[in-house]
Order: C-alpha cells, then sequence, then structure tokens
C-alpha cells in the first residue's frame, strides 16, 4: 500500500495526514472546507518541510479539493468525518461509489456499527472501524488501536490496515462487530 486518502482536514485529518507522510505514505487530503485544507497545508509545511507538500513522488502530501480526486488512486481511504449515522452513511455512500474496488474503508468511529455501514456498499469486505475517540487518536494518547471488523472483512483488508497503523506506530487489535446480525 502506498497512497492514502483523507477525507477531511480537521484535527484528525491533519494529524493523520502528517503521520501516515511521516510514515512514508503517498497521503491526499481532501476538505470541503477550503479553510480547513489551507490550516492543513500550514502546518504540514512547518512539520515536514516544503518539499514534502503537493508532490507526485512516492510520499509526501498532496491536497485535493474533490473526494473522487482524493480516492482516484487510493490503497485506504479514511473518512473523518463526525462521528454521526448521516454523516458516515454519505461518505460511505460517496467513498464506494468513487474508489478503485480495491481501496479499503477505515472509519474513526465509539458508536457506529462497522456492519451496518459495511452493509450499505458494494465492499462489505473492505470496510474497517478505527474505534477511538478522535481526540484521543489525534493527540497519540495510546499505543495500541483498536480496530473492528465485520464477519466478511478479508484477510487481505486486515493485513492491509495492520501494516498502516503499524507504520504509525501503534499495535493494532483487531475484535469483530457483533452490533448486528449480518447478511
Amino acid at each position: 500500500m502506498t497512497t492514502v486518502a483523507i477525507i477531511g482536514a480537521g484535527p484528525l485529518g491533519r494529524w493523520l495526514a502528517l503521520s501516515a507522510a511521516r510514515a512514508g505514505f503517498r497521503v491526499l487530503l481532501e476538505d470541503v472546507m477550503p479553510t480547513n485544507l489551507h490550516h492543513a497545508q500550514e502546518l504540514l509545511r512547518q512539520e515536514l518541510g516544503p518539499e514534502a507538500l503537493g508532490n507526485d513522488s512516492g510520499s509526501g502530501v498532496a491536497f485535493v479539493s474533490t473526494i473522487e480526486d482524493a480516492v482516484r488512486e487510493a490503497d485506504l481511504a479514511i473518512d473523518c468525518v463526525p462521528d454521526e449515522l448521516e454523516s458516515k452513511l454519505e461518505i460511505f455512500w460517496l467513498l464506494d461509489r468513487m474508489a478503485p474496488p480495491r481501496t479499503v474503508l477505515a472509519t474513526p468511529t465509539t458508536r457506529l456499527s462497522i456492519a451496518d455501514l459495511a452493509n450499505c456498499t458494494y465492499r462489505p469486505d473492505k470496510c474497517v472501524a478505527i474505534v477511538a475517540e478522535a481526540a484521543s487518536l489525534a493527540a497519540g494518547v495510546s499505543a495500541e488501536i483498536l480496530l473492528r471488523t465485520t464477519s466478511r472483512t478479508t484477510a487481505e483488508t486486515v493485513a492491509l490496515v495492520e501494516s498502516f497503523w503499524r507504520r504509525l506506530g501503534f499495535a493494532p487489535r483487531f475484535e469483530m462487530d457483533t452490533a448486528v446480525s449480518e447478511q
């Protein structure tokens, strides 16, 4: 995996973009609010240096203005939208339709069922929940990260997500989402 799309350039999105770029990933950061992208660009320029921004090489951060541009080449797409059902359903719908079939969809949530969200996509085998409060994740509070899968999640999906978090310095722990019965 080399390309990570991050949807949302708020505090969590900025932290993920910074961490992923430092770990050697190519990052495409998108936000509907130009102000958020501007703040992210300033922060990342300070932290990474101007040479790591906007390049098309194998690593660094590029800023894009549409979800489609963010996910076009993504191996992993992480949304950083509010942890509300309507927001998550909308973003999963968009990501599912715009990303290539190989793209894994990951979402930070503490309240929602990844099985429910995955069942609303054409790729339920490629959906994973990041079970963490956005604020604590962005602060790097814990070295362990809980990731929730479904009974349909493939071994390849688990391996890709596990590799991503390990390169960011976390110890991934997986558990099955048992909130609903899957179809």
